[in-house]
This record gives structure tokens, sequence and C-alpha cells, in this order.
């Protein structure tokens, strides 16, 4: 990823249903200027509302959050996991004040390698009109991304599509993100950054868990449970795995 300018680092600040705006942060900006620009841009509400940085509750200071921090917008009533907040995003809110590419590389590590080549190759693959698939099967939302030769080389799951998140396309909704999953101990939206670690920790591939990173994607095929059959054609912006 690119290194940011000095004095500025970007954030991603999520609601509770899901819906994520990103954006550049000024050495001097505060909670009450991050929240007062999120009610802007989203037309949500933030009275009585806080931003959240894992169990850490920013009342003023956002030194805690680094860049591509994760912060969450909840009532100062609910309680937080201590697990990094999943990110999903939908809405033209998001698009216009994002302009990275179609997919993004979240986080940096040596073992990223393979996954930067597939996020090239798909690229490429989608500029000359390479569409992803979805994948029936499973209890979340799930896709196969291909390459120039129309061969899968990458299986995509967005956050906030697993099973008992906002958006999963196939009937299993009904929780909130950061609540207990299918398994108590899993909590919704969290199964993708649990993959990313498994394959960080297979030291010398003795596993055989598949090259996985988190990324941040933008193409219409995304499922969003809003009412709106139109928005589906519309591009939206996810983190998955």
């Amino acid at each position: 990823m690119e290194r940011k300018p000095s004095g500025r680092r970007r954030v991603f600040v999520q609601t509770k249903t899901g819906i994520v705006l990103g954006m550049e942060l000024d050495r001097s900006d505060n909670a009450h200027t991050v929240k007062r620009k999120l009610q802007l841009a989203l037309n949500v509400p933030t009275e009585e509302r806080s931003l959240i940085f894992g169990e850490k509750v920013l009342k003023n200071d956002l030194s805690a959050g680094r860049n591509d921090s994760p912060l969450l917008l909840t009532k100062n009533s609910m309680h937080r996991s201590s697990s990094t907040p999943c990110l999903s995003s939908s809405g033209k809110d998001l698009q216009q004040s994002d302009w990275s590419g179609p997919i993004e590389l979240l986080g940096f590590s040596e073992h990223f390698a393979k996954v930067k080549q597939m996020v090239n190759d798909i690229v490429k693959a989608l500029r000359i009109g390479v569409d992803p698939i979805p994948i029936h099967s499973g209890l979340g939302g799930t896709y196969y991304f291909k390459n120039c030769h129309g061969e899968n080389i990458a299986i995509v799951k967005p956050t906030d599509e697993e099973p008992y998140a906002p958006n999963n396309p196939k009937g299993f909704v009904g929780k909130a993100l950061g609540q207990p999953g299918l398994k108590r101990s899993v909590r919704v939206g969290e199964t993708g950054f649990r993959e990313v670690a498994a394959y960080l920790l297979d030291y010398n591939h003795f596993a055989n868990v598949p090259s996985t990173a988190l990324v941040k994607m933008t193409h219409s095929i995304f499922n969003v449970n809003d009412g709106n059959k139109n928005q589906r054609r519309n591009h939206v912006s996810k983190i998955a795995s």
C-alpha cells in the first residue's frame, strides 16, 4: 500500500448496519469533527453515539487509531468486543469520497505477494469485461473472480455477507455486526479476519491454507439488503477476504 503523507491518515468509520465511510484525517481532526463529517456524508444520527477503536472509546483524541484503522460508530450503551470491527459499505456517499481502484489490498505482509499477483490479474480481467459469478452453495455470500482467460482464480467472501450479517444474500440475517454468529466464539463479520490470521500462522504452508488477505473491492455483483433492487446494479465497496 502507498505510504500516506506525514500528518495525514485514512480511517474507515463503520455504522452498526454495515455502512462505512473512508475519510482522510488531518492531525487536528478529533472525534467530534469525524462524527460531524459522518453525519453530513451518510445522514446518520451521531448524538449519544461514540467512536470506538477495539474496546477503546475515542472521546476526543484519535491518536489510538492507526492508518487504515476501522472505527465503529455505536450507541453509548452498546457493548463491543475487542475484535477488529468488520467493514462493509453500500451507498453512493462512500463512492463520492473514495477514489481507490476496484481492488485494494489492506495491510502489508511479505506473505501477500501471491495475493497481490491475483489482485493484478483480477483487475486486468475486470477492465476487459470478465465478470465474477456468485457461488450458490454455502450459507454466506461468496464469489468466484476470474483472470483474463475466464479461469476462476480467487474466492471472495465479503465480511458483511457472512451468515447472520446484514447483507447476507441467502436469508441468514437478523443479527448486528459483532454479535455472536453460528458459533458463539465467532462474531458476525469476523470470519474473514480469522481466515487471514490462519494463513499468516500457517508457517511453511504446513496446513495448506490458501493464500488469503483482506481487500477492499468495488463491484456491482455484491449483495445489499436495503430493499432497493436497483441498488444491486450499482457498484458497492466492501471489505472481503
